[in-house]
């Protein structure tokens, strides 16, 4: 079966193919301002490739839902579901291999770019069993990963953008192949942009955007003006899956329309200046009525209809049935879990991973060893993995009782040099140094420690003492235990 599409024809009437196998491996990224045709590009896209692959859109616009009635995608309204929800929906998609359109339009943008952020972390967490080849279009993805810091809060932008560079830099080897579009690539993350392999560049008037464009494509800045003047539908296409080199292509037709369309010119109201003055004057004073237009509202299918509409595409006949697993006994996932977690913590570049990676990560780890997380929230995986770090490798074990009883009052983020210090005081061996102590804090600077020990100190968790030789010792007065004295 042949894997190439056809998206347009070149200057000569030739038609521009995109190789959807190379797609998969190399990922594509279309650029393009308003008016651009960058939304007919992707649709042309996602119709012509609908029959050779799986296709999950994240549509803010609500643009693609019309995708549903021609080639049968299941529309999710991001509005109808909770956190939760939209999780167990990204796993069943990956599980049953379900062409699905996750609409984004009812919310406001901070709430897309939460719900887009979990949405895609459930296709990327998938078991190894589910990594089924898929096309994942981000429509308006300066969105979801952009640039710099604007009007959404800080923890919005942190998980979507996590979201968006896990789907483009380490999504290829789960079967997710990243095809993202943007108005602007200066408002686009740049370590997101840059794992693209094939472009299309459409029209474009800012020098940063045209020079950005230009660079990317290998053209030369004096030949960036020739982006300025293509016309609308006109795109410059370069990478493995396209062309070897630059190719113009006007984009074809399409069966399917958006919702939106674009403004046109219509005449004017022949009313004079009085009739439209006394228009606009009458009955001021009454509340006016509610015009007669009422906004569609899609229905919110219940998790089992919906389940039943994902479990029934084309694409889960074939699926070969799922081999039946024995559910360990949770002594036993409980003895697995601490040997991964020990085994993350022996890697010393973890230190400097956030959490959100390192518990993605962690889940993974157990997932491919049939280990189920259910009972597992990211607090507890945080503390686990602090106590890891100092070496207590089973927090339950009698002698680290009070210890573990008393790291309940540390908050996360300094539980681990917490733990590292009140261990060595437990064996009176010495503290460790703030190099070694900065590390672990997953910092590089040694200040940050000394104003870590100073809030750790005023809150009665620990006492430094350095006598008139220079010797630090730190001692945890609730336990009563006190490191050895040694050159601070």
């Amino acid at each position: 079966m042949s894997a190439n599409i056809v998206i347009g024809d070149g200057p000569h009437g030739q038609p521009t193919e995109i190789d959807i196998k190379e797609l998969l491996a190399t990922r594509l990224l279309v650029q393009g301002n308003s008016g651009s045709g960058k939304s007919h590009l992707l649709r042309r896209l996602l119709e012509e490739s609908a029959s050779l692959v799986q296709q999950i859109v994240i549509d803010p616009e609500g643009d693609f839902v019309s995708l549903a009635e021609e080639f049968g995608h299941v529309v999710i309204d991001g509005a109808a579901y909770g956190e939760a929800e939209i999780v167990k929906l990204g796993a069943r998609i990956r599980q049953h291999r379900a062409s699905v359109v996750l609409a984004l339009d009812e919310l406001e943008i901070d709430s897309q770019m939460k719900c887009a952020a979990q949405f895609l972390n459930a296709l990327f967490d998938a078991p190894r069993d589910q990594w089924y080849p898929a096309l994942v279009v981000v429509d308006e993805a300066q969105m979801f990963a952009p640039a710099a810091a604007g009007e959404v809060s800080e923890e919005a932008r942190r998980i979507s953008l996590g979201a968006m560079t896990n789907l483009m830099c380490r999504g290829r080897k789960r079967g997710l192949a990243g095809v993202i579009a943007t108005q602007r690539l200066a408002k686009l993350a740049k370590n997101v942009a840059a794992e693209a392999s094939n472009f299309l560049m459409g029209r474009t008037f800012l020098d940063i955007d045209m020079a950005r464009a230009a660079d990317l494509l290998g053209m030369e800045r004096r030949q960036a003006e020739e982006i300025r003047d293509l016309g609308r539908g006109q795109f410059l296409g370069l990478g493995p899956a396209i062309s070897r080199r630059p190719v113009k292509t006007q984009i074809g037709s399409v069966k399917t329309g958006a919702k939106s369309v674009t403004p046109g010119l219509m005449p004017l109201p022949e009313a004079s200046t009085e009739d439209m003055r006394e228009l606009l004057h009458d009955n001021l004073h009454v509340e006016p009525e509610k015009p007669d237009f009422v906004r569609p509202v899609r229905r919110r299918m219940e998790m089992e209809e919906l389940d039943q509409s994902i479990a029934s595409g084309p694409a889960a006949e074939a699926l070969p049935p799922r081999p039946e697993r024995p559910e360990p006994e949770p002594e036993e996932n409980r003895a697995a879990m601490l040997e991964i977690l020990n085994a993350m913590a022996r890697d010393e570049d973890s230190l400097f991973q956030s959490s959100t990676t390192l518990f993605q990560d962690f889940t993974i780890r157990c997932r491919m060893k049939g280990i189920s997380v259910r009972s597992l929230d990211a607090t507890m995986f945080r503390r686990g993995f602090a106590a890891a770090v100092a070496g207590i490798e089973d927090p339950e074990d009698e002698r680290w009782f009070d210890l573990v009883n008393l790291a309940k009052h540390v908050p996360d983020d300094a539980l681990a040099p917490f733990y590292v210090i009140a261990r060595a005081a437990m064996d009176n061996e010495p503290c460790p140094d703030d190099d070694r102590l900065a590390k672990i804090y997953g910092t590089s600077s040694p200040r940050r420690i000394q104003r870590l020990l100073d809030y750790l100190e005023k809150d009665g968790l620990i006492v430094v003492r350095t006598d008139f030789a220079g010797k630090r010792s730190v001692g945890v007065p609730d336990l009563g235990v006190t490191t050895a004295a040694v050159e601070a």
